[in-house]
């Protein structure tokens, strides 16, 4: 067998496991990682600015396409707490990422030594596993098992923490023999699956809830098998967006308090049946469970045991892997429809799809400022069915569900319950580390941007070209909205005159300097009939430039979203649609 360093032989692993790619930012503790990297060179590196950065990149990058698992590395001590954030967010998304960490030797630990921190303890609750390595002998098996539990049951994070003496003790390996682990998800068995199908067969007026492990399983093709041959309407988690097609006859909206369409919460309050299959009923999905349960059926299919009862008790629980039953209740479908058994459903659907006819929210608008309706209808109308939008927590991306369009299963890459401000930008870069061709949009409020926008340097320096779009009311927009019920306007505000730009009239940092500084493109647009333009400028300066491009829009400062209580409380702040010229990219989708 080979004699080489633990660290050496923790390349190796990785290697043997599919990483290609890396997000990371070098110091004193990590970087005999780094002396292994740099010699086989088979591990692409992209630095980032900041280590939270680097953590959110990495989970874009897995997020991108099926299979993937980001890596992002960073030093001991203010470099594991720094990606704590990350974990979380890729934690409560289900997505798995490894995160690395270097630290001080051994003989040193619980001593005060110089950014010695106990990172196991600090990040257990944010990972599905941390551990601190304390023998080199240990160190490729304690990778191997990253891995497993990373891809095994429901997705998420692992934190590896590698003392400096660890990493540069001597080892014995052999790469030629290594294999990774058997990956565990469970199954449902075909009586579970016919149960399920016979309570939906049962109902009158059924949905299924498509969430995001069906994204997670890669199984949205056989998602919209199934609801074709059972002729049941889909609702979306926003997690699960794009698991079916937005036109899709059998699309009838997505559900919620915020990120939500009115025919959506129509169609779910008139429903009397839900087959949720790997969602979590999140409360900005639910609201109540009183309200969102009353009168229905339910039957819950999730990769996690423990998630099936935790929101609230289901009619029928299946732990599967969202693929696997999808696999099951196609097969099923089918059999019983070409013996007859599976009821018509046309009559309501015709009742959905006429909801989403007639309930639609106005986003034609001419007002200057901008109203930001009317952004998200440009957008449409600029960007095609390819085109995947990243997006985080904030009016921005509540907005952006309520009017965007999206198509394919990962195309929509949101930060869901976690939310941190700052996410967009470096998810956007590691989106497009992974697939160097997909035309990336992402969607940021002002405040979004300002919080990691030193990663458009990243985008520069490694080209990495894609639109941001910059909605920016100088407010804290969605926290604004929620001190209305304190009567109050407090400590929200992010206007001030920027002596260096007094165009910009009270809306304070000159983000378009501020984009060009860091090596990028920026454009401003202020009237509305001028966002289509360019967004299309956008593009030909990103394909000459190779760089980032942030489009700003300009909207009124006081921009409300729909938004409320209930499901059936939603507080509509704009006038609604009255004809097809209010919204015509929502009433193209019906075409």
């Amino acid at each position: 067998m080979a004699r080489m360093r633990a660290i050496d032989a923790a390349v190796i692993v990785m290697e043997k496991e599919g990483v290609t790619c890396a997000f990371g930012v070098p110091g004193a503790a990590i970087n005999p990682l780094y002396s292994a990297m740099r010699p086989r060179n088979s591990i692409r590196h992209v630095l980032a600015r900041h280590v939270e950065g680097a953590s959110h990149m990495a989970e874009g990058y897995t997020r991108a396409k099926a299979g993937n698992i980001g890596v992002c590395i960073g030093t001991s001590g203010p470099a594991g707490t720094d990606m704590i954030t990350g974990l979380y967010s890729a934690l409560a998304d289900s997505i798995p990422i490894l995160c690395i960490t270097g630290q001080a030797p051994r003989a040193r630990l619980y001593k005060e030594d110089f950014q010695a921190v106990d990172i196991e303890s600090i990040s257990k609750p944010v990972t599905k596993w941390s551990v601190t390595v304390r023998e080199p002998g240990l160190v490729p098996r304690v990778f191997q098992q990253a891995f497993h539990i990373m891809r095994s049951g429901r997705p998420g994070p692992v934190l590896v923490d590698l003392p400096f003496d660890v990493q540069m003790g001597e080892i014995e390996f052999d790469p030629d023999t290594y294999e990774p682990l058997p990956v565990h998800k469970p199954a449902a068995t075909r009586g579970q699956i016919e149960k399920a199908l016979e309570m939906l067969n049962g109902a009158d007026r059924p949905l299924i809830i498509a969430g995001g492990g069906i994204i997670n399983a890669d199984a949205s093709k056989l998602l919209v098998e199934f609801a074709e041959v059972t002729g049941v309407p889909v609702i979306p988690t926003l997690m699960g967006w794009g698991t079916i097609p937005d036109d899709h006859p059998l699309m009838v909206g997505m559900v919620g308090l915020q990120t939500s369409h009115r025919y959506g919460n129509a169609t779910f309050l008139a429903s009397d049946f839900a087959l949720g299959i790997g969602n979590r009923w999140a409360n900005r999905h639910t609201g109540s469970v009183e309200t969102y349960t009353k009168g229905r059926t339910f039957v819950h299919v999730d990769i996690e045991p423990t998630q099936i009862g935790r929101v609230f008790n289901p009619d029928l629980g299946i732990a599967s892997d969202a693929g696997a039953a999808l696999k099951l209740f196609v097969e099923v479908a089918k059999e019983w429809k070409a013996d007859g058994k599976l009821k018509d459903r046309g009559a309501w659907v015709e009742e959905c799809r006429e909801r989403k006819r007639t309930l639609l929210r106005r986003t034609h608008f001419d007002n200057m400022p901008i109203k930001p309706q009317r952004a998200y209808e440009e957008m449409n109308k600029a960007f095609g069915k390819d085109t995947c939008y990243v997006s985080t927590i904030g009016l921005s991306q509540i907005a952006a569900a309520q009017f965007l369009h999206v198509y394919k299963p990962r195309h929509w890459i949101n930060c869901g319950q976690a939310g941190p401000l700052g996410w967009t930008m470096p998810a956007a870069l590691g989106v497009r580390v992974a697939d160097p061709e997909r035309e990336i949009v992402a969607i940021s409020g002002d405040y979004d941007f300002q919080f990691m926008m030193e990663e458009l340097a990243v985008g520069a320096q490694f080209n990495l070209p894609y639109i941001h779009i910059l909605v920016n009311n100088s407010y804290l927009g969605l926290i604004r909205q929620s001190q209305r019920g304190f009567q109050m306007d407090y400590c929200v505000q992010l206007s001030f005159d920027n002596v260096n730009a007094p165009e910009l009239r009270g809306y304070g940092v000159d983000h378009v300097a501020v984009v060009q500084g860091l090596g990028c493109k920026a454009l401003r647009v202020t009237d509305p009939n001028e966002i289509h333009g360019a967004i299309l400028k956008a593009k030909k300066l990103m394909e000459e430039f190779r760089v980032p491009v942030v489009v700003e829009i300009i909207l009124e400062r006081e921009t409300n979203i729909a938004m409320g209580t209930e499901l059936d409380n939603i507080t509509e702040f704009e006038d609604l649609a009255q004809s097809a010229a209010d919204a015509p990219t929502a009433i193209a989708l019906l075409d």
